[in-house]
């Protein structure tokens, strides 16, 4: 390679490095907004919302392309909870016993949420939805995915939100057993099924529970699936 063709060589590089930066930030465009171009799923928690009860399906759903928006009270970290009933107790438990689990934070208050602009909705379990369901704007929001038929997943203690927020008359869905009344008040029928459907309502009774179609029934709503 002689002088010129070597300098005309090094003066091509600047354009060349730029063409590959654009390309390259274009890829990481596709990869970065791909989780949101499949929509977005509204995840509301609170302090104790039960760990494993949100942690599977927060990650399945990004997995899956899907953006999920934690939405609480105030948009800040929320402790979350372990439930169980612990094995080999010297004294047996009836009930669940809560311990402290891992943290999220929340994206988004209630208050500031758009619920037209998610493709569906997550209700998690633990202790929390005895007080979000005192939560006017996310009431608002529940009642949004109902009346609009966008698919709603619901787990455990997750019954006792859409109870609140009156749209269970008429419907057929599972809970915890202890939670079941959450539905019958309201007008539903409770079955102590592993999985039940209703139209675009899934629900499940707790975490154990996630070895079923469960998700892959949420996420088939979600990719446009009829059945």
């Amino acid at each position: 390679m002689n002088r010129r063709d070597w300098c005309r060589g090094m003066a091509a590089l600047p354009a060349a490095w730029a063409l590959t930066k654009t390309l390259s930030a274009a890829a990481d465009d596709r990869v970065v907004g791909g989780a949101a171009a499949k929509g977005k799923v509204l995840m509301p928690i609170g302090d104790a919302t039960e760990v494993i009860d949100t942690f599977y399906p927060f990650f399945r759903l990004q997995e899956e392309g899907y953006e999920v928006v934690v939405a609480g009270p105030e948009a800040r970290l929320y402790h979350l909870v372990t439930h169980e009933v612990p094995p080999g107790s010297a004294i047996p438990w009836d009930i669940t016993q809560e311990g402290p689990g891992y943290h999220l934070k929340a994206d988004i208050a209630f208050r500031d949420v758009k619920p037209a602009e998610y493709a569906g909705l997550f209700l998690s379990g633990g202790r929390a939805p005895e007080y979000l369901r005192y939560d006017k704007d996310l009431m608002r929001a529940v009642r949004h995915f109902f009346e609009a038929g966008k698919p709603v997943a619901s787990v455990c203690h997750g019954v006792e939100l859409a109870a609140a927020a009156g749209v269970l008359k008429g419907r057929k869905m599972t809970t915890v057993a202890k939670c079941a009344l959450d539905i019958t008040q309201c007008g539903g029928e409770y079955l102590d099924q592993p999985l039940v459907v209703d139209g675009r309502l899934v629900s499940c009774r707790t975490w154990h529970d996630y070895g079923t179609p469960f998700m892959r029934t949420f996420i088939g709503w979600l990719n446009g699936d009829k059945g």
